[in-house]
């Protein structure tokens, strides 16, 4: 298998959807009417004139200084708060009998047997990472192709990360390995502390079933690693004072020679402070040759790619990749590199994906010919990409459902076939290995469990591998896909699952997700919790596909980003407003729910409109936007929301930012703020700030802080299933009784 070139999202740097599972998915008038004609000007022209730093808060004597001490992670002061809301809520939350009963039922969803191991596979072996009652911490393990596609799977054990904890007395959570084709023997395994984005790695050796003696180990860092050959690998960690940029990611890669100490790594290249980050990364060729591509991350969205040649096992002068700086990179198949526009670029147009031939680059450092893959229309976007032996698989959404595509090169010209999969719902690319033509692909919608199928590039033949049980009753249920209108008069998306026989007399819960950020699109999907833990119990569910998201494509998402915000704000109002509108819930009965940067969209809308919503579910969030560039991976971000002291960017930030708007005169719904001390992506210190000024301005609100669990809030599937309980008890209580 190769290693692909790595893009900035996918070394975890966005602010992920991992708190999804919260909800089952893999907000006075002037002052909205104010907001509403800041989106619709010119942002250049209504807010130069303003100077962030001189704008008063609604409360007079509030300063950014008030709760800093909150921003100490293991403060004796803050978690001193932290306990005594934890207590509090935990006490309400825990005692209503239908707490345990949630627990309980979600923790059998959890732990069931029944789950679908999704597998990697890769030298005729298939490989999954398992959870359950008895491997709370996992289990990686191992099969044949013939027998995981039987009834009854035989499973070998690779490492067992419940005993691996057990046996050093660490909290340790498993964060994914590499391991070094052709023989897959040699891999790099991530071990977080607790959940947290940062991790130890380590060597390990899958035919001994041992940790290599004297193999490559680093410290725990943020950064990546990549295999160059069996004796070096390309690294980018914490190498020590000023190897770090402000967004708290590797500035250096440098090249690693087995049985040296990491002191004597040679650089082979370096970006700047303010550089979002600097990763090195290894791609493959078709013939097994494998060679240095760096990628220099200058935001979020704009990058630089520098090829590193070698000559005589020496790196020499980089040679920079002549693409535009907002894309994406898809690797290579059949040495044709993959790259998605985020920018129009020779005449082709934001959205494409084009291809050209890697060797053509090598040889003078130009790009002669770029072919077209595929190209969107303006309903349709590109979902994900797998590359396999024979064939290029794609996932492609049209009003965001989505299917298969399998393209190949022929001629010098792209072709493609659609796939026989499920209609309606979504189709992902799984696990992909360009060395094989074994593929696997999912099927599901919001009423039909995950179908995960095997499908060869060779012959075309497809099989279902495996699938999930129904485990509650969809045949009483419908999902239903509307639109709405939006402040600028933009058409919104929006689906709606719910019993069939409900009444259309506003009394019915409500729970309406989203998340709108970082071009994350939020396709149909089946959720086992959702079902059992809301739907079975005469709530409705809604998802809302606002801008910011990338459901229609990179414009979809640059639509929202930094001054533009206010946009996808009024997205997500204008689908509460329909579902008041058409009698399916009230602001009564109507509760949102959103993580991590859908925890910053719970911010504003319950500060901006307080009158729609009743119960408010804000996960790991960002709150103070005037901070959040100086708190942890903050500064990464601001390629999404701008920067704080800018003087236009930072005073439309002080006009959104949750911390900054709460009010004292407001009547604000009992918000339910979810977060982890052992999140190093988004600071706790966003929910514990804003709760503590809730708390000052006489507020209600409940507050649960996880101490471990990192950015998906939980660490292991005993507090995933609490956690869930929680939650669900809070809707409940909010919007039924």
């Amino acid at each position: 298998m190769s290693v692909s070139i790595t893009s900035v999202t996918t070394l975890g740097l966005a602010l992920s959807l991992s708190i999804a599972g919260l909800s089952g998915c893999k907000n006075d008038n002037k002052q909205l009417q104010h907001e509403e004609a800041i989106a619709k000007s010119s942002p250049q022209e209504t807010l130069s004139k303003v100077n962030y730093k001189n704008i008063e808060y609604k409360t007079p004597g509030q300063t950014d200084n008030d709760h800093l001490y909150l921003e100490e992670v293991l403060g004796k002061k803050a978690l001193k708060d932290v306990n005594k809301w934890n207590t509090r809520s935990l006490d309400r939350l825990m005692s209503d009998p239908r707490f345990d009963t949630m627990q309980a039922e979600a923790l059998e969803i959890l732990n069931s047997k029944d789950k679908i191991p999704y597998v990697s596979y890769r030298g005729g072996e298939v490989h999954n990472f398992w959870q359950d009652e008895t491997h709370v911490r996992g289990v990686w393990r191992k099969s044949t192709l013939e027998s995981y596609l039987s009834e009854n799977a035989k499973w070998e054990t690779v490492l067992d990360f419940d005993k691996l904890a057990k046996d050093e007395n660490k909290n340790w959570v498993y964060k994914g390995n590499s391991c070094l084709g052709p023989d897959y023997k040699r891999c790099i395994v991530n071990l977080s502390d607790g959940g947290k984005d940062a991790v130890v790695r380590r060597e390990f050796n899958t035919a001994s079933k041992s940790w290599v003696k004297d193999g490559f180990v680093t410290e725990e860092s943020k950064g990546s690693m990549s295999w160059l050959d069996e004796n070096h690998v390309v690294i980018g960690v914490d190498f020590g004072d000023n190897t770090m940029t402000d967004s708290g990611y590797p500035m250096i890669a440098k090249l690693w020679k087995r049985g040296t100490p990491l002191s004597e790594a040679k650089e082979i290249g370096q970006g700047e402070q303010q550089d979002v980050g600097y990763w090195g990364s290894v791609f493959e060729l078709a013939n097994g040759s494998r060679e240095i591509m760096n990628a220099r991350s200058l935001t979020f969205y704009d990058s630089i790619y520098e090829w590193i040649p070698m000559k005589d096992g020496q790196p020499q002068t980089p040679v920079i990749l002549p693409l535009p700086e907002k894309k994406n990179i898809y690797g290579l198949f059949k040495d044709q590199m993959l790259v998605q526009l985020n920018e129009d670029w020779r005449g082709f147009k934001t959205g494409d994906l084009v291809s050209f031939d890697i060797h053509d680059f090598m040889q003078d450092g130009q790009i002669e010919t770029v072919t077209i893959v595929f190209s969107p229309n303006e309903k349709s976007s590109l979902n994900n990409v797998g590359t396999t032996k024979s064939k290029l698989l794609v996932s492609i959404s049209e009003d965001v459902t989505s299917a298969a595509f399998a393209f190949d090169l022929v001629d010098g010209q792209w072709r493609s076939e659609k796939l026989d999969f499920p209609a309606n719902g979504t189709v992902s690319i799984g696990s992909t290995n360009d060395k094989e033509d074994v593929a696997f692909i999912s099927s599901e919608s919001f009423l039909e469990p995950d179908t995960l199928w095997t499908y060869n590039t060779a012959s075309g033949e497809k099989a279902k591998a495996k699938g999930l049980p129904a485990w509650f009753d969809a045949s009483t249920m419908v999902s239903e896909q509307f639109f709405t209108t939006s402040s600028d008069g933009t058409q919104v998306p929006y689906f709606v699952v719910r019993n069939k026989n409900i009444a259309m007399d506003s009394s019915n819960p409500t729970l309406l997700y989203g998340y709108g950020g970082f071009e994350v699109s939020l396709n149909p999907s089946y959720s086992a919790l959702r079902g059992k833990l809301w739907l079975e119990n005469g709530g409705v569910y809604v998802l809302a596909n606002i801008r910011g998201g990338g459901e229609y494509g990179p414009k979809w998402h640059q639509a929202g980003l930094k001054t533009e915000r206010q946009r996808i704000y009024d997205d997500f109002i204008a689908v509460a407003e329909s579902l008041i509108e058409k009698g399916i819930t009230s602001p009564k009965h109507l509760g949102i729910e959103g993580g991590s940067n859908g925890g910053l969209l719970m911010g504003v809308m319950f500060t901006q409109r307080p009158d729609l919503f009743n119960a408010v579910i804000c996960a790991v969030p960002l709150l103070d936007m005037m901070r959040y560039h100086k708190m942890l991976a903050g500064a990464s971000w601001m390629g999404e929301y701008g920067n704080p002291e800018d003087a236009v960017e930072g005073a439309f930030l002080r006009q959104i930012s949750p911390y900054h708007n709460v009010d004292p005169a407001s009547d604000y719904p009992e918000v339910f703020f979810v977060t982890s001390t052992k999140d190093d992506r988004v600071h706790p210190a966003h929910a514990r700030k804003v709760a503590k000024r809730m708390e000052d301005q006489g507020h209600d609100f409940l507050y649960y802080e996880n101490i471990d669990g990192g950015h998906s809030a939980a660490a292991n599937l005993k507090e995933t299933a609490k956690r869930l309980a929680l939650q669900h008890t809070y809707l409940m209580q909010k919007l039924a009784d």
